[in-house]
């Protein structure tokens, strides 16, 4: 048994001091996932130095040292476990294999002579004590001190699903294996039951496979833009110790090693298993590679085969994933190999050559009696009867394979991405995209109503994924993932019926108190509403907060950070001169949100310019070169100078997934002028790095990737106003987006849309 210190269980002992001789007390019957039945009883159990642990076999003994170590370690409290069934102050753990519980049900019942925990296995005593752990009186500075009364409940409980995962990218992004079991302490508590370990991909191969040392030699290190390196990798030795962390915590561990895609790492480190005679790079941008493993060769294979024996000897879970997901067809379509196979094996097309491929990859694993899981993609072939699939793009995927037999695993991007956004992408932290707030992921159902019933029985459950390629450190992971993987806990455990929102809401409290023990940097909702840190207004405006889901705001509008004594906002805030507003979301338990810093600006409009000689369009100029930001574009020497009609034809030579060819880059300068309609008061929204209008700096995107436009406001007259834009081309530019272009908008304070700033209104 590994008698580490186990962070989570700490908290649950914690109880402060009671002010008099009496036992503390507690009444908190808040419990997450929410069990199956609770029924309250009358009366206490009184936990005493004197409480004993009573087991029935030499197994459950070892859930009990689960518990009773770290207690020690703690508190310096050492309880013990008694052979003597009769003892009256006991926690007893009774396993009974001839019950008709499932695997992962336990009954729990505190009365006053005891506390018994039923199962039928190990795991459902585990759940149990993790329950029981919860009831527990939790309070923070303070050690345990006994005796403690816990309210007498009785407890039957059964999860819904039998998956209840978590996923998480080192490919993109590398994370310490402290790490790792740090947050396998969490998943555990709130009976999370698989970690999807997501080892490989283009961006770097993670883990020791002895008979190909290049794939972490070679494959594990990155290249970045600026001459550093992106690197680490797993030995097989912290893999083993990993893997047993989470056994210890009823945690199934899934490695993923994907194929025949997203390898371009293994082929920056064996060239020979691509079609092409090429040499790689591990992959620095993000996206698709069009670079991929060879189905023609029968080295690719082997390869795959040997890589699979030495993970079986470290992942001993039946279940494997092996991706199959974002593979471009066109080297099988160029190679001869390929296509002399494809003829061999009267495939019609390339998606069937990828059948074949991951259809000879399952047969590999079965020879070690692992099982085959596949992204969505690999239907698009056909797959074999045995295969399973993990559902991404939608639940389209994991429809069609229910209903043909196929066991599933929801992990739908629009439900289960939690590299998303969780809030305003304009107030939130940089994140992949998309949005899902916490009530999309607790109202999600994993059965879509297009299963037929009989086939309800192939959803496995749902999974919670987090790609790692805009968050690099460990803190970032924690913001995305808590607590949504909380809210998913309780979707995949508790029954459908069961769940209600706003409780679940309540009972979060307590599940953030244990979040703060444990040092763990979740996600509180900010105060959203001005998407702009800045708010011009000519005479008076009105401005409004709300959050994502329901939190107390407190506001200063006097230049100083607010704190739990400041006062509550519980209406919009009118404002007739400048001022420093600041606002944060604060909990129960004072734990604050980040500060959001609005300038509110009383403006008086600005006048236009009058031209004595006009042309449509802007004038741009191009330096040519490679610029993190603006300041560093020294030399202005004139490249080229052109007239454009249209803000857009600016245009970038970056495009998601795309190679980058290097000799494009430059830094694009449009001037001229805009024509304002009338009087008011402006937003403008860019991702390019600064706008100039009417001499003054209104955006200033001055971070190396601009994913998302910022917007600002000023006020102006109608009329004809200097516009200066500057826009640097490279590759930090991020993913291809309505905003990747070089593109304006704009919107009157009093609408909601903007509309992009047209041809009709730029002048020089």
């Amino acid at each position: 048994m590994n008698l580490r210190i186990v962070p989570f269980l700490f908290l649950m002992i914690m109880a402060c001091k009671s002010p008099d001789t009496s036992s503390p007390i507690n009444k908190s019957l808040s419990v997450t996932p929410k069990p199956l039945i609770t029924n309250t009883k009358q009366g206490y159990f009184e936990l005493t130095k004197e409480t004993v642990f009573i087991c029935n076999d030499s197994s459950s003994k070892v859930v009990a040292n689960f518990f009773i170590e770290k207690i020690k370690t703690v508190t310096d409290l050492s309880f013990s476990i008694s052979i003597d069934t009769t003892a009256k102050n006991s926690i007893k753990l009774t396993k009974e294999g001839t019950s008709n519980f499932g695997d992962e049900e336990y009954h729990l019942s505190i009365e006053e002579q005891g506390i018994q925990i039923k199962a039928k296995t190990d795991k459902g005593l585990f759940y149990g004590l993790q329950t029981f752990l919860q009831l527990l009186p939790l309070y923070e500075n303070d050690k345990m001190v006994l005796p403690i009364k816990i309210q007498a409940v009785e407890i039957n409980d059964k999860p819904r699903f039998v998956w209840r995962g978590m996923h998480l990218d080192v490919s993109r992004h590398f994370f310490s294996i402290d790490f790792i079991k740090k947050q396998l302490d969490i998943l555990a508590l709130f009976k999370i039951n698989k970690f999807h370990w997501h080892l490989t991909d283009d961006q770097g191969w993670r883990i020791e496979i002895k008979k190909y040392p290049k794939l972490t030699e070679i494959g594990s290190k990155r290249k970045n833009n600026d001459g550093s390196y992106h690197e680490g990798f797993y030995t097989q030795e912290e893999v083993k110790e990993v893997v047993q962390y989470a056994k210890e915590r009823f945690i199934d561990v899934v490695p993923e090693f994907d194929t025949p895609g997203h390898a371009i790492a293994i082929l920056a480190a064996y060239p020979e298993l691509s079609c092409h005679k090429d040499s790689y790079e591990v992959r620095n941008l993000w996206g698709v590679e069009s670079s991929i493993l060879c189905a023609g060769k029968e080295e690719t294979y082997s390869f795959i085969e040997d890589v699979i024996k030495e993970l079986s000897a470290l992942f001993p879970y039946e279940y494997y994933h092996m991706g199959g997901d974002e593979v471009p067809k066109d080297q099988w379509k160029d190679s001869p190999l390929c296509q002399d196979l494809k003829k061999r094996k009267g495939l019609k097309d390339e998606n069937e050559l990828q059948s074949y491929f991951m259809s000879r990859v399952e047969k590999i694993l079965s020879k070690y009696q692992k099982k085959m899981i596949g992204w969505d993609e690999i239907l698009e072939g056909g797959i074999t009867p045995t295969t399973n699939i993990m559902s991404w793009q939608g639940e389209e995927g994991g429809i069609k394979a229910a209903n043909k037999g196929h066991d599933v695993i929801m992990t739908p991007a629009k439900f289960c991405y939690f590299n998303f956004y969780q809030g305003d992408f304009k107030v939130e932290p940089l994140a992949f995209g998309g949005y899902i707030p916490l009530e999309k992921v607790y109202t999600y159902d994993p059965i879509p109503k297009e299963i037929e019933e009989d086939k309800k029985k192939h959803i496995l459950g749902a999974q919670g994924n987090v790609w790692t390629e805009y968050t690099y450190k460990d803190e970032t992971i924690e913001y995305l993932l808590y607590p949504r993987i909380i809210a998913l806990a309780e979707t995949t455990w508790t029954q459908k019926e069961n769940k209600k929102y706003d409780d679940f809401l309540n009972r979060l409290h307590e599940a953030y108190n244990i979040l703060d023990y444990n040092n763990i940097e979740y996600h509180i909702p900010l105060p959203e509403g001005p998407t702009s840190n800045k708010i011009a207004f000519i005479d008076s405006v009105n401005v409004s907060f709300t959050t994502t889901h329901p939190v107390k705001m407190v506001y200063t509008t006097d230049g100083t950070n607010p704190d739990a004594n400041s006062k509550v906002y519980a209406d919009t805030l009118n404002f007739t001169k400048n001022t420093d507003l600041r606002i944060i979301s604060i909990l129960k338990n004072g734990k604050m949100s980040a500060i959001r810093n609005i300038s509110v600006v009383k403006e008086k409009p600005l006048a236009p310019v009058t031209l004595s000689k006009e042309s449509k369009g802007l004038l741009m100029k191009e330096v040519k070169g490679y610029f993190t930001n603006v300041t560093e574009i020294k030399d202005t020497a004139k490249i080229r100078t052109s007239a454009i009609t249209k803000i857009k034809d600016a245009n970038t030579t970056y495009h998601w997934g795309h190679e980058v060819n290097k000799d494009n880059f430059r830094a694009v300068f449009l001037d001229g002028y805009i024509d304002i309609p009338e009087d008011g008061v402006y937003y403008f929204a860019s991702a390019q790095d600064q706008v100039w209008i009417a001499g003054q700096l209104v955006l200033n995107y001055n971070t190396p990737l601009k994913k998302h436009p910022i917007e600002s406001s000023i006020a102006l007259q109608k009329g004809k106003h200097k516009l200066k834009i500057v826009y640097l081309n490279n590759i930090a530019k991020g993913w291809a987006t309505d905003w990747n272009t070089v593109e304006l908008k704009y919107r009157k304070a009093s609408e909601e849309d903007y509309r992009e700033v047209d041809e009709n209104m730029i002048f020089h």
